[in-house]
């Protein structure tokens, strides 16, 4: 029997994932991704993109493509494509498990002042002007035009636009994973002061968090939002294996 899987991405685990679960003949997976990125990674499954209209669309896709389960492995901070989810899941009876990567946590070194929501970092970088890293992403960074009166190195996987209405910024275009080295030199060489970040996790983007710490650098951390209580499992490992138990459990009992 082939089980329909939907895989909700936008994150390095859920290609990977997608990656662990394609060459199974006992599956059909399809990864849906939101297209904010303009040229995402080639996926290694059938690719969906676009939104799907809320928890109810999601639902309807659901029931209409015959979905046996649901994995959400998107972004931490996508908070209401995961509450869409376990809402669609709820209203369908489709089982669903999520990919919750762990956060950071901050060790000796590290000068965290912890926010929890951007406009709070806007506020907490403060009045005099400073030399910034927007690390967070092109959806986020326009809140920072309320200080204008920083300098902001913005660095994102698609341009950001239009651009900033500030004085004072440069645009970076890169896709992680970055390297603590690199990171460095880049803080470094812009001469930055305070890096914005969220707690993403992870290793692909650690780079920045352990530079800043080496060079004695505030972050300003974005706490990360409330999620739904759903079945999840820290790595794409686990939560293959949760895959395998969800969708043979009479073989698992050993029955």
């Amino acid at each position: 029997m082939t089980h329909r899987v939907l895989i909700l991405g936008g994150t390095n685990e859920a290609r990977q994932l997608a990656g662990k679960l394609a060459p199974r003949a006992d599956l059909s997976v399809t990864l849906s991704l939101a297209g904010r990125t303009e040229s995402p990674v080639a996926q290694g499954v059938p690719v969906r993109s676009g939104g799907f209209g809320g928890a109810d669309g999601l639902a309807t896709y659901l029931r209409e493509a015959r979905i046996d389960l649901l994995i959400d492995a998107t972004h931490p901070y996508a908070a209401r494509i995961s509450a869409n989810a376990a809402q669609a899941a709820r209203l369908t009876g489709v089982p669903i498990l999520a990919l919750r990567r762990p956060g950071w946590e901050p060790v000796e070194g590290d000068r965290w002042t912890l926010v929890d929501t951007v406009g709070d970092a806007v506020h907490a970088l403060g009045e005099a002007p400073r030399r910034v890293f927007l690390a967070l992403g092109r959806q986020e960074v326009a809140a920072f035009e309320a200080a204008p009166q920083h300098h902001y190195l913005i660095r994102s996987v698609d341009p950001v636009e239009p651009k900033l209405a500030v004085p004072d910024a440069t645009y970076l275009l890169a896709r992680g994973p970055f390297r603590e080295a690199d990171e460095r030199a880049l803080l470094e060489s812009k001469r930055i002061d305070v890096v914005v970040s969220k707690n993403s996790g992870g290793e692909a983007t650690y780079g920045k968090i352990a530079a800043a710490r080496a060079l004695g650098i505030e972050v300003v951390m974005v706490r990360r939002p409330a999620l739904p209580d759903v079945p999840s499992a820290k790595t794409t490992d686990e939560l293959a294996a949760l895959v395998d138990h969800l969708l043979d459990p009479v073989a698992e009992r050993g029955v």
